[in-house]
């Protein structure tokens, strides 16, 4: 059996919300102008994204951070978040407590929600916590609460529902570029790509 073939290695990471579009048209891209380049790509929590290309771990991602925060990164677009709900059970749930469909803490999304409610003094509970973005989804479509979160991704059967509930406004969210520091040429590629596909898909 003859050895494996060294190839060039790139560790991407993104957030699920992209895996849909960004994530295949960037690595399509890519492909066409490289061969033989191995890319570790990678999902996870906001937070743990930014925190692996500080540590080396990953060396190209995008992620969610707070408008204007003095955090690194490319700002490449900004994004209104919305209330969410399933458009057939939206009517039915209850408003006080309002039922909330949540990303394990930290997550930006939870933050802003409890934020604006607590300012409002608009009741809530928990009533699904999940690391997933498809379990949000599933959780939605059981009926079970709201969420926040972009509409970007957003399956066609979930509806924003500021308006039809008079919730409360959301802040926007930007999405930034994060390299990891003396990354590769190759990584840098990847990074140029990312952007390029990012810009042209999330708006």
């Amino acid at each position: 059996m003859g050895a494996a073939t060294t190839t060039a290695s790139v560790r991407l990471g993104l957030p699920q919300d992209f895996f849909d579009d960004v994530m295949p048209a960037t690595l399509t891209s890519f492909a066409q102008a490289h061969d033989n380049v191995h890319i570790d790509v990678r999902a996870g929590e906001n937070h743990s994204i930014a925190e692996e290309v500080r540590a080396g771990r990953l060396d190209v991602a995008i992620a969610f951070f707070r408008c204007g925060s003095p955090e690194t990164g490319d700002v490449l677009c900004k994004l209104p978040m919305h209330w969410l709900a399933h458009a057939e059970t939206a009517n039915q749930l209850e408003q006080d407590p309002l039922p909330l469909i949540l990303f394990n803490h930290p997550c930006l999304f939870r933050q802003a929600a409890l934020a604006v409610l607590e300012q409002k003094r608009q009741r809530w509970r928990a009533a699904l916590t999940t690391p997933s973005l498809p379990g949000i989804w599933a959780a939605l479509r059981c009926g079970l609460g709201i969420a926040v979160r972009t509409e970007h991704g957003k399956p066609q059967d979930i509806t924003c529902v500021d308006k039809a509930l008079n919730l409360p406004p959301l802040p926007d969210i930007e999405v930034r570029l994060l390299c990891a520091p003396n990354i590769s040429s190759i990584a840098k590629d990847v990074a140029d790509t990312l952007r390029q596909e990012t810009q042209a898909r999330v708006w």
